[in-house]
């Protein structure tokens, strides 16, 4: 059973879904802003409330009719999380307040059965898992759609010819198309561990005051109905001060944002105005350059990316928790998990869009293999002469006629022609010098990038 997703007043979207701002959906998705909304917390808390009336009911702990109460009380009732909010300041936390309103809404049969056993850290885990499973549907489904569009570029690229950089500098032939099928492995990766999360590190909470569900007879037993009524994994024994579950989440949601990243990076740099091998079809313009074409998603999706890693660490740094409750470390995780949400999802929404859109100019990148007069192939001519004059001795050649190339501003193939150490004749250099035939395994690879993306399916 999956999480449920209300929509009564106090559990459905707002009006237009996410909350409108200045910053609009520049830095997230409206999806996954529908469901990590303030609204969203407070339909993930009430359905924990409401799934333990009913599993204590069908244990006998609380009466049929008490928990027929709270359900409706839950169901029908109107809950404001501004004035929870407010009336949290005196307790901490906004689940004093809730069980408050939920226990005003029913007779004292029904607060009998409203909160019964449960500590408000069980309530707000279990809303944040519940927040959690909800939100990463959407950004699951666009990591998929990231990981598509890399498909389709790495398929249509798969031999076209661009210059491999390291240190930002050129490299090696490469081609595009295993660039991208790169791309496609690591969104794979990243997609698979943020389902493996979702599916089985978001669990329910249930402990008591203090993890021992001293309140509760045969409290233990409830847990597993718990999860099953919320579609949640079931933990061994409670969690309060045990945070790995947060910490995989927040470090899933971590990776799969260092690989958006990689991407939005990878597509900045080759959109520059001295490179040109790419843009995006509706870059935005400047307010005073009429002349640029930036690489705006690009753009947006790095903003988003660049925020993450510090929510990641505060998450992280939140996991010494004191005995068998934090005294703030816990409270620091609502806000900094809800933000990562939407940091990721945003950073997903916008490479979606990027790559979708992507123009991709074939014809500059073999141009731009051309820009060093033939020095990127040099490692190609060493390893032609290896077999006539030794490694060493190859390579020690090679490197000093690219000084001489580079010192007399002529080609590499010039500077070879004229060496009569170098013993190779000229279609023996010109084919030396051939880019298209220096790329090694590059289309074996994507063949087998795309290969591993067809065999995975969805989950």
């Amino acid at each position: 059973m999956k999480p449920s997703s209300s929509t009564s007043e106090h559990g459905g979207r707002s009006p237009g879904g996410a909350a409108r701002s200045l910053w609009g959906t520049l830095f997230t998705d409206p999806d996954v802003e529908a469901e990590t909304s303030d609204r969203a917390w407070l339909r993930a808390m009430l359905d924990f409330e409401r799934a333990l009336a009913i599993v204590q009911a069908r244990a006998g702990i609380v009466t049929e009719e008490a928990a027929r109460m709270v359900v409706t009380a839950i169901d029908v009732g109107h809950y404001d999380p501004v004035a929870l909010g407010e009336g949290a300041l005196t307790s901490g936390t906004p689940v004093v307040p809730l069980v408050r309103a939920i226990g005003a809404h029913v007779t004292a049969e029904g607060r009998a059965a409203v909160h019964n056993g449960a500590t408000s850290q069980d309530v707000l885990d279990t809303a944040l898992s519940l927040v959690a499973y909800r939100a990463l549907g959407p950004v699951l489904d666009g990591l998929r759609g990231v990981a598509a569009e890399c498909e389709r570029l790495a398929r249509r690229h798969r031999d076209t010819l661009i210059a491999g950089r390291t240190l930002a500098q050129h490299a090696l032939p490469t081609t595009f198309g295993l660039k991208c099928a790169g791309w496609l492995v690591a969104v794979d990766e990243a997609e698979a561990v943020l389902a493996r999360v979702r599916t089985h590190r978001l669990a329910v909470q249930f402990g008591g005051a203090a993890g021992t569900l001293a309140a509760v007879p045969s409290g233990g037993d409830l847990t597993g109905q718990l999860a099953a009524e919320l579609g949640l994994a079931a933990p061994l024994i409670p969690w309060h001060t045990n945070r790995t579950r947060v910490a995989e989440l927040a470090c899933a949601l971590g990776e799969a944002s260092g690989v958006l990243a990689k991407i939005a990076q990878d597509v900045v740099l080759l959109a520059q105005t001295e490179v040109a091998e790419v843009a995006e079809a509706d870059g935005g313009t400047s307010s005073a350059m009429p002349h640029k074409h930036n690489p705006v998603r690009a753009v947006l999706v790095t903003a988003c990316t660049r925020r993450v890693p510090g929510l990641v660490s505060t998450v992280l740094s939140a996991m010494a928790q004191e005995h068998e409750r934090a005294a703030g470390a816990w409270h620091s995780e609502w806000q900094t998990v809800t933000e990562l949400l939407r940091l990721v999802g945003g950073a997903v929404r916008g490479t979606r869009e990027l790559l979708s859109r992507l123009v991709v100019d074939a014809g500059r990148m073999r141009r731009n293999l051309d820009l060093t007069g033939g020095l990127l192939m040099a490692e190609n001519v060493a390893v032609r002469l290896t077999g006539r004059i030794g490694r060493s001795e190859a390579q020690d050649l090679v490197a000093e006629v690219c000084r001489t190339a580079v010192a007399s501003g002529q080609p590499l193939r010039a500077a070879l022609l004229a060496d009569l150490r170098i013993g190779l004749s000229e279609q023996e250099i010109d084919d030396a010098l051939d880019p298209a035939g220096y790329v090694g395994s590059a289309g074996e690879f994507v063949d087998r990038a795309l290969a591993a993306h067809r065999g995975r399916g969805r989950p």
